[in-house]
């Protein structure tokens, strides 16, 4: 009897993470055929920062290699010329662009997101690149080994990783931000400014509340020099520019798939076509699209029980907490960290120790906390925000964290209760 065919287009975090849930639901359920851009095995994407550093090698943070779909009896198509340019749904038949095709019965698109290129003058010279997969990585650390300045565009996670590793391995690096705090979608002002101020101990400059106007380069075309709109200039070898990803869903919208700002997915990740799944940072659901890795991986769960035949999974989305891949640096953020005119507000701050504390509160529960320097109940409020339980009878011991909160509500436990006259 033939088994069914399920292929997959993208060989990244989220559409591998789908396969192995699936694999270990029912292992002998499909013919499993994969197909991925870059040439090699299942790595994790978001361990390119410590590979920068270099405090791991790219063999470090491999996840499945090529012997792995050997074992798992999977066909890995892997490559620029293996990239799916083509499916065929009445035919149930992808396209590489070299040619190789393959039937499914069901499909699973993870073709990720791709990087935000601002399009300012001078952005196609030689020496501009993103800070997006392995062959950036590679040609980073080319850069470092005989250049000297860099500059990165963007001071959120990515851009910050990007300028650490520069920095570690020899270059001068200046961080240029549109905003006058870094992080600003995960940080308030306080937390910035510690954050800020470490990097610069490390040696890391800051231009802040810039607009970037121009890249200039040399007659052969490679950038020597960013300038910007209040006059001032800085001198380029390499211009990194991590200021955010977008949704890759163009193959899938040419597929005649419902689009919007990636591809609209169901509560069980299936797009339109019931024969058609998609997962990760391709898709959109109830509004949303997706950066982080929990989210994509709980979607991949989600989509993984519904082609294994069981059918009972349903994909929410929960506040996802945001942390800094940067050694020596504890940085955690978690929800609405901002609040509103309803919400009320607890701060510790130790400016000798470099420890700051933010929860947010509304109706007596958590809706957003922000640490540094001490993070070790990141995990806690998290789960306290994502319960969203009555806090109001530790409410005094919350921003001391689970230990004294524990401690404080099994005092209260333990107290008689005062007799009656």
């Amino acid at each position: 009897m033939r088994k069914e065919r399920l292929v997959v287009i993208g060989n990244g975090m989220a559409g591998m993470k789908a396969v192995e849930e699936l694999l270990e639901a029912k292992p002998d359920y499909y013919d499993i055929t994969i197909f991925g851009a870059e040439p090699y095995g299942n790595y994790n994407r978001i361990m390119l920062s410590p590979v920068l550093c270099g405090e791991k090698t790219i063999d470090e943070i491999m996840i499945n290699d090529r012997q792995w779909y050997k074992d798992n009896h999977i066909t890995l198509h892997a490559g620029p010329d293996k990239q799916v340019v083509s499916i065929n749904r009445r035919r149930r038949l992808v396209e590489s662009r070299d040619g190789t095709s393959a039937r499914y019965d069901r499909l699973l698109i993870a073709t990720g997101s791709k990087p935000f290129i601002i399009p300012f003058p001078g952005h196609k010279l030689d020496g501009v690149i993103a800070f997006r997969d392995i062959f950036d990585v590679n040609t980073m650390l080319s850069y470092a080994a005989s250049k000297q300045h860099a500059v990165v565009l963007g001071g959120g996670l990515l851009g910050l990783e990007a300028a650490n590793g520069l920095r570690q391995q020899g270059m001068d690096v200046t961080v240029v931000h549109n905003c006058a705090t870094l992080l600003n979608r995960q940080l308030d002002s306080t937390a910035a400014d510690l954050l800020q101020t470490e990097f610069e101990s490390r040696g890391i400059q800051f231009k802040m509340a810039a607009e970037t106007k121009e890249l200039i380069g040399d007659k052969s075309g490679h950038v020597t020099q960013v300038t910007f709109a209040d006059g001032s200039e800085l001198p380029c070898d390499l211009f990194v520019m991590a200021v955010g990803v977008k949704p890759n869903f163009e193959l899938a919208q040419q597929a005649g798939l419902h689009c919007e700002r990636g591809i609209v997915v169901n509560d069980t990740l299936q797009t339109f076509d019931p024969s058609i799944y998609a997962v990760g940072e391709c898709v959109q659901h109830r509004g949303q699209t997706f950066g982080l890795v929990a989210p994509v991986f709980e979607q991949a769960k989600v989509c993984a029980n519904h082609l294994s035949g069981h059918g009972v999974a349903e994909y929410k989305m929960l506040p996802t907490a945001t942390k800094l891949k940067v050694s020596g640096i504890n940085m955690f953020s978690v929800g609405d960290f901002n609040g509103d005119a309803g919400c009320e507000l607890i701060e510790f701050h130790d400016q000798q120790l470099n420890v700051y504390k933010r929860l947010v509160l509304r109706d007596n529960t958590l809706v957003g906390a922000v640490l540094y320097g001490d993070t070790k109940d990141g995990s806690w409020y998290q789960s306290l925000l994502e319960s969203q339980q009555n806090l109001a009878s530790i409410r005094s011991m919350l921003i001391f964290g689970q230990h004294y909160a524990d401690v404080f509500a099994q005092e209260m436990t333990d107290s008689p209760m005062p007799e009656v006259a």
